[in-house]
C-alpha cells in the first residue's frame, strides 16, 4: 500500500457502540492484519498463545469502564463491525500491558511542541515521528471521531485501537513516546484508553486530570499542547510523574527520562533506546530556526527538515528498519505529523518523511470561528 493511500475513516454518533461499529466496519481489513501481526508476535516474543492472550484481556473491562465510561461498548462495537471477537479488540488496545515484560518493546518516537514565541508566524505547532514496527505499516489509519457532546478528534492509530496521538476540536494536541521502563504490580489501565480520555477532554484541566487520575502499569511520556500557547510534557510512571515546560517556547522529547529518573529505577536505569540521546538535540538544533520562518509554509518546512534527520541512520529521527534485527522487531517511522493548532490544519506524512510528502488532511479541527469542528477539502500543496 502506498503511504499516500492511508485509510481516512470518519465515524459519527453520540452512541459509543454505533461509533465502534462504524469504525470496525471501515477498518475491517486493517484490523485483521493487526490481529495477525500480534498473534505471531506474542507467540514468538512472550511465549503467549493467542488463546492465552484472549483469556486474560477481559480483566480490563471493569477498570477501563470506570475510568472512561462507555469505552467498553465502543470496543464491542469495533469487534462487531470488524467481525472479530471483542477480546481481540481488547488485546489490540492492551498490546503494551499484556505481560510484565512488554513483548513488543516500546515505541521509539520523537515528539515536539512549538509555542508562538518559537515560530516566525506566531502559531502553535505540535506533532511527532511515530516509530513502530515496520510490519504494522498497513494497519495504520487516520481516524476522525465525531462524538457529541465531546470534542471531535482527529488521530492516527493502529486499526482497532481507541486512542493514540492526535488533536481535538477544543485545541488540545497529544503526542506520546515510550519510556521503556515499568515497575510495581497490579492491573493498570492500558495506554490507548488514557490517551483517548485526554483527547476526549474539552479543556486542559480535564486533559491533565485524565493523566493524573489514571492507574497505569508502564512508563510513558505524554506531551500535551494547547492552541492558546501552552505545553507541558509529562513523564508518567506507575508511581510519581515528572514534568517539563518549554524553554524559549520549544520542547522536544524522545525515549529517555529528561526530568527525573524515578527512584524505583535510579540504581539500574538505562535508556532502552540509546539513540534517544541524540535524537532530541538533533531535532532541537533545527527547530530553533522556526522563529526565523515568516510563513506557516516556512515553519512547516523547518519542522519537516527536523523530522527527516538521518544522523545515526537507520536508528535516526527519521527511522528506518535495522536489518540486524529480527524481522518482527524492525522499526520504521510509520507516520509523521505537523499539527497547526492555531489554524486547525493537520499535516501527515505516511511512512518515513524522507520518502513521503506531508499532505494536508481533509479535516480541519475548527470552524471559521475557531470553536467548532468542520470538514474542509485540501487544496494546499505538500511540503517538499
Amino acid at each position: 500500500m502506498s503511504r499516500t493511500e492511508i485509510p481516512l475513516i470518519e465515524v459519527s454518533s453520540p452512541d459509543p457502540r454505533e461509533r465502534g461499529r462504524q469504525y470496525g466496519e471501515a477498518a475491517r481489513a486493517q484490523i485483521g492484519l493487526s490481529i495477525a501481526y500480534y498473534r505471531e508476535g506474542f507467540a514468538r516474543t512472550a511465549g503467549l498463545s493467542w488463546d492465552a492472550v484472549l483469556e486474560r484481556v477481559p480483566r480490563w473491562n471493569a477498570l477501563v469502564e470506570e475510568y472512561l465510561p462507555g469505552i467498553v461498548d465502543e470496543v464491542r462495537g469495533i469487534a462487531e463491525g470488524a467481525g472479530v471477537r471483542t477480546e481481540e479488540i481488547l488485546a489490540l488496545n492492551g498490546r503494551g500491558e499484556l505481560s510484565f515484560s512488554d513483548p513488543f518493546g516500546e515505541e521509539e518516537c520523537s515528539s515536539y511542541a512549538l509555542l508562538p514565541e518559537a515560530t516566525g508566524d506566531g502559531h502553535v505547532y505540535c506533532g511527532q515521528n511515530w516509530d513502530w514496527r515496520a510490519d504494522t505499516l498497513d494497519t495504520v489509519v487516520m481516524l476522525r471521531i465525531e462524538q457529541p457532546p465531546a470534542p471531535t478528534i482527529v488521530m492516527q492509530t493502529e486499526a482497532g485501537q481507541v486512542g493514540r496521538q492526535g488533536a481535538n476540536s477544543a485545541g488540545i494536541g497529544l503526542n506520546a513516546n515510550g519510556l521503556g521502563a515499568r515497575f510495581g504490580t497490579g492491573l493498570g489501565i492500558p495506554q490507548p484508553y488514557i490517551r483517548r480520555k485526554i483527547l476526549d477532554s474539552p479543556g486542559l484541566d480535564d486533559a491533565l486530570h485524565a493523566v493524573f487520575s489514571s492507574r497505569q502499569s508502564l512508563c510513558t511520556n505524554l506531551l500535551v499542547t494547547h492552541r492558546d500557547g501552552y505545553a507541558v510534557d509529562l513523564e508518567t510512571t506507575p508511581g510519581r510523574h515528572g514534568w517539563l515546560y518549554p524553554e524559549d517556547g520549544m520542547i522536544v522529547h524522545a525515549n529517555h527520562f529528561q526530568s527525573v529518573v524515578p527512584e524505583q529505577l535510579e540504581e539500574t536505569y538505562r535508556p532502552f533506546s540509546p539513540d534517544s540521546l541524540y535524537r532530541v538535540p538533533r531535532i532541537e538544533r533545527v527547530l530553533r530556526r522556526a522563529r526565523d520562518a515568516a510563513t506557516p509554509g516556512a515553519v512547516r518546512a523547518t519542522i519537516a527538515e527536523a523530522l527527516g534527520d538521518h544522523f545515526g541512520y537507520p536508528n535516526s529521527v527519521c527511522n528506518h528498519p535495522d536489518e540486524r534485527a529480527h524481522p518482527l522487531d524492525r522499526t520504521t517511522t510509520v507516520a509523521s505529523s505537523i499539527v497547526d493548532l492555531t489554524t486547525g490544519e493537520y499535516w501527515m506524512a505516511f511512512g518515513p518523511p524522507c520518502e513521503n510528502d506531508y499532505e494536508l488532511l481533509p479535516w480541519r479541527l475548527y470552524g471559521s470561528d475557531g470553536a467548532s469542528d468542520e470538514r474542509s477539502p485540501s487544496t494546499a500543496p505538500a511540503v517538499a
